[in-house]
Formats: structure tokens, C-alpha cells, sequence
């Protein structure tokens, strides 16, 4: 009679167990950086885009041309949008009489 108790502790410590094992799981993310030049009060209009070659981009459905091609900030945030691209940091750089240059950062769920 004593195995059954037992048994059944065993039985519930090992399937308690797996399930501690699958919440600790870290979510892993691909990160992308994309350099936005444009001129001061410009409202968003978009001189150059550059998006250097980076790991995060091998196999995805975005390409490096069609983010290069975008003209204004609202569409590359659109872009980036419609392909699961989440936005998570932009950081400027700006000078007296210089172009604005900002770096915009995006994550995606592997």
C-alpha cells in the first residue's frame, strides 16, 4: 500500500518539474539597427536611409533596398510594422546646422 503514495508523489514532482523547466525559457530576439538621416525640421522627412548588413536580417522578408528606398519616418515604422518588426529605441544625434542622425532599433521574436 505504501507504493501507490509514493508513486503518485513521484509521478506529480516530475511533471511539476517540467513545467518550472518550460517557464524559465528566455525569449530569444533578433535586434536591427537602422541609421535615419534627415534635416532639421523636416517634419519626418527622410534624406537617407542606411541599414548595414546585420545577422538579423538572414532569412527575413525584409530587405536592406526596400528600407533604404522609404522617405519619411512614419513609413519605415509602418514598414517595420506589417513585418512584425516591434520598435523598441531611437537615439539622436544632432548638430547646429548638420543633418539629424538618429538610430532606430527593432526586435523580432525568433
Amino acid at each position: 500500500m505504501k507504493k501507490i503514495p509514493i508513486g503518485l508523489l513521484l509521478l506529480l514532482l516530475f511533471l511539476f518539474a517540467g513545467v518550472k523547466v518550460m517557464a524559465q525559457e528566455i525569449t530569444k530576439y533578433d535586434y536591427l539597427e537602422v541609421i535615419v538621416i534627415q534635416k532639421m525640421n523636416n517634419s519626418g522627412k527622410i534624406k537617407r536611409v542606411k541599414v548595414e548588413d546585420q545577422n538579423s536580417l538572414v532569412g527575413k522578408t525584409i530587405t536592406i533596398k526596400e528600407m533604404e528606398a522609404i522617405k519619411a519616418t512614419s513609413d519605415l515604422l509602418n514598414y517595420m510594422n506589417t513585418n512584425n518588426w516591434e520598435f523598441i529605441d531611437r537615439k539622436a544625434v544632432t548638430e547646429e546646422s548638420e543633418p539629424v542622425w538618429m538610430s532606430y532599433m527593432f526586435r523580432k521574436q525568433k
